[in-house]
């Protein structure tokens, strides 16, 4: 019985922990906010930003950002804060700061994609 149902079973939390910690794919033909978006965001708030499976997993509950009403009462500037310096200075204590990571012309590339996102196409005020 081990040889049959070790192999698998090993198999089977090799498949678990692959989708738990390999990082969200990114097209070869996204480019700018979109492979930013993807590569630093899309863990927590899924390609399509209305949240990922993986942080309601672990019991966290993303920004919608595929809402645009929600979207389009936060202005740029609000945007740019929140992922520069993360949540925890605003009261949202899940966001991470990207400030260290990523230059703020690159965080306003990922402000104009996340704008972008179906459902979120309304312009907000600056």
């Amino acid at each position: 019985m081990l040889i049959v149902f070790g192999p698998a079973l090993l198999m089977l939390i090799a498949s678990v922990l692959v989708m738990l910690f390999l990082p969200h794919p990114v097209p070869r033909t996204a480019v700018g906010g979109q492979r930013l978006y993807l590569t630093y965001c899309a863990t927590c708030h899924a390609a399509n930003g209305h949240g990922s499976w993986r942080a309601w997993l672990f019991l966290m509950r993303p920004g919608d950002l595929g809402d645009a009403r929600l979207i389009a009462t936060r202005s740029d500037e609000y945007l740019l804060t929140l992922i520069k310096n993360g949540g925890a200075t605003i009261g949202k204590p899940g966001m991470p700061a990207f400030g260290y990571h990523l230059t703020d012309e690159q965080i306003r590339e990922i402000v104009r994609y996340v704008r972008t996102l179906p459902g979120a196409g309304i312009r907000s005020s600056r």
